[in-house]
Parts: structure tokens; C-alpha cells; sequence
């Protein structure tokens, strides 16, 4: 993991720290929840239902891979 440094009022430190300690938990741990919530992709963005879908699918070049070559696509 990275550390990441902020700068925040005293006071609001003081009353977040209080709040996590109300609610069993630190201030380092409820950021770090809400940056990884706030870094992921919005749901339906771009590209996100096509990596799922590639993800579960079962098809694929087989066992050995492709056996033609891109020149043996084409005639020449």
C-alpha cells in the first residue's frame, strides 16, 4: 500500500477521530473505504459490460492457439 498524506483542519480531525472511534473503526479506514468506492469506474461506463461479458465467456483461440497466419487470410 501507498501513504498518502492531507491536510485537514484540526477540529475536523478531532471530530472524525471521535466519530470512528463511536463507530469501531479509524479515520485512516473510512477514507481509505471511500476512495476505493469513489476510484472505481461509474457503473454502465463505457467498456465495463464488455470486459464481464469476455470474462465469462468460454471461447477462445482452443487448446493450441491459432494455427493460420495473417497472410493466409488473404490471397495474394
Amino acid at each position: 500500500m501507498t501513504n498518502l498524506t492531507i491536510t485537514v483542519d484540526e477540529n475536523t480531525l478531532k471530530r472524525a477521530r471521535m466519530r470512528a472511534i463511536e463507530e469501531g473503526t479509524s479515520v485512516n479506514m473510512v477514507l481509505r473505504a471511500f476512495l476505493e468506492s469513489w476510484a472505481r469506474p461509474p457503473a454502465g461506463a463505457p467498456g465495463e459490460e464488455f470486459v464481464a461479458l469476455a470474462a465469462q465467456s468460454s471461447g477462445g483461440s482452443g487448446a493450441g492457439g491459432r494455427s493460420w497466419k495473417r497472410e493466409d487470410l488473404h490471397d495474394r
